[in-house]
């Protein structure tokens, strides 16, 4: 699994490395699949998932994640031991920590939380039918059950 964190904000955000790759190694493992993938999360403020939100979604509003996935849905397989990139999400720091306010959550929960939400999508999860929502939220509490994320991490 190779994961590249970039962080565009004034703010230290290098403990989620080891978190998020604990997270994505127990997805694939609970997905059945290789962990010889790739992904990218970028950390922006609000100011710029408003722009990307608006330009590739043709939504006018912030959002917390968004993900664009290389791979055509969740159905495909990994061959080979050539790691597969499966794309990359976007995290805003902002609105993650609104969330965790109106959540009552820690921002390393809901940072976590968004990760593993960017993750499914970017493996071909969706939720635009409530079946469909179902399966992918049901997933998101499986992986993240069990995890010391609301605590506050050092």
């Amino acid at each position: 699994m190779e994961l590249y964190i970039n962080n565009t904000l004034n703010i230290d955000l290098l403990d989620y490395e080891p978190i998020f790759e604990k997270l994505a190694l127990k997805t694939l493992n609970k997905l059945s699949m290789k962990d010889n993938i790739v992904c990218s999360v970028t950390f922006v403020d609000i100011e710029t998932i408003h722009k990307i939100n608006k330009e590739y979604r043709n939504i006018d509003n912030p959002t917390d994640v968004i993900s664009f996935a290389f791979l055509d849905d969740k159905n495909e397989q990994i061959i080979g031991d050539i790691p597969l990139d499966i794309g990359e999400m976007y995290i805003c720091y902002d609105v993650a920590d609104e969330n965790r306010k109106k959540y009552d959550n820690t921002i390393e929960r809901e940072i976590c939380f968004l990760f593993v939400h960017g993750l499914l999508h970017l493996l071909g999860y969706d939720h635009m039918t409530k079946e469909d929502e179902e399966v992918m939220f049901k997933l998101q509490d499986e992986i993240l059950e069990g995890e010391n994320l609301w605590i506050k991490m050092n």
